[in-house]
């Protein structure tokens, strides 16, 4: 029986190690390879071609979610899982953006059983993660008052700005993709923030959701 071949990202050895013991308990699956950073795990992925990434957000070089991005834009078969201490919303849904196919927390006991599920091509989410996605936070602004409707203030430029921050975009990468510069960006940010009374990135994303300017 062929097994799952995977390969480990990030940069704490001991935290690889763990993963790799954890994960060769069980028969079906073997680990072919490590990674402490971003630009490896590209690299790696494209030497090995692992059945099942699995990825950490914090890693130098290059983040994991951007990584993650980077791999599936090349080949949109990739399997990554995000195994992360992450739980900030706007965190799941990048990575989802990305490309990731399920979002799992490090202190979770289920690693064999998602990397498991995604190798046959199915999405695993930890339960946290799950419930950030199910969009009850997004009809309640994540449990805070709700944000005053002035969708009508923006202009069709910050409107597509809006968008594209909410789809977990950065601003240097909304510059591109708008051929103006970064500070024009931050500068439509601050519009944006100010005109919706929002406050973080995090609201953003819950406005755009709710108002259907991004699913």
């Amino acid at each position: 029986m062929r097994k799952i071949r995977v390969l480990l990202v990030d940069d704490h050895t001991l935290v690889r190690q763990g993963m790799r013991r954890l994960l060769e308990t069980d028969p079906e699956v073997e680990v072919v390879g490590e990674a402490g950073d971003g630009n490896s795990a590209i690299r790696l992925v494209q030497e090995l071609a692992p059945d099942v990434t699995v990825m950490d957000i914090a890693i130098p070089e290059m983040d994991g979610i951007e990584a993650t991005r980077t791999i599936t834009t090349s080949d949109k078969n990739a399997k990554i899982l995000i195994l992360t201490m992450n739980t900030d919303d706007v965190a799941v849904r990048r990575s989802l953006k990305a490309g990731a196919r399920g979002y799992l927390l490090k202190d979770s006991e289920d690693l064999v059983r998602a990397v498991k599920q995604i190798a046959r091509g199915q999405s695993f989410f930890s339960p946290a993660a799950a419930r950030l996605l199910s969009g009850d936070y997004v009809t309640n602004g994540g449990g805070g008052k709700q944000i005053e409707d002035n969708l009508h203030r923006l202009t069709e430029r910050e409107l597509e700005v809006l968008r594209l921050i909410a789809e977990g975009n950065t601003n240097r990468h909304i510059a591109s993709l708008l051929s103006v510069s970064v500070n024009t960006i931050e500068t439509h940010r601050k519009h944006i923030m100010e005109k919706l009374d929002l406050h973080n990135t995090a609201d953003i994303v819950r406005f755009a959701v709710r108002k259907k300017v991004v699913h």
